[in-house]
């Protein structure tokens, strides 16, 4: 899998858009509008930044099982945020179910308001 097709991924789910705030070469996709907008995907080259579960425990479990294509991410790794390599040992299915498990932690937490329709069924 490589960057584009897993933008193409992200902006497929309810409510998604891409915002560059940083200025980098690729963008974050956040879900909600605008300055309410929230980020589940942090796209990079090679890896992709994503919500990997509800707390920092069950975000290691992609740690023990890729520890080489895996890694914890700089600065909010703590609230459970994970690096995934694209292109390595994770199946390009389990990077896609990745994107859609850290869209659904996030998505879950905006308010009733802001929850785009159809983000249930993702």
């Amino acid at each position: 899998m490589d960057v584009s097709r897993l933008q193409e991924h992200c902006l497929s789910l309810p409510g998604a858009w891409p915002d560059n705030p940083w200025d980098h070469e690729h963008p974050v996709i956040k879900v909600a509008p605008g300055e309410r907008g929230k980020i589940f995907a942090f796209l990079g080259s090679d890896k992709v930044g994503v919500k990997g579960g509800p707390s920092r425990e069950v975000a290691d479990e992609w740690l023990q099982r890729y520890p080489d294509d895996a890694s914890v991410m700089a600065y909010i790794g703590r609230s459970g945020w994970n690096d995934l390599r694209l292109g390595g040992a994770i199946p390009d299915e389990e990077i896609h179910e990745a994107v859609a498990e850290s869209y659904r932690l996030v998505v879950s937490k905006l308010p009733r308001s802001l929850r785009p329709d159809g983000w249930e069924a993702v």
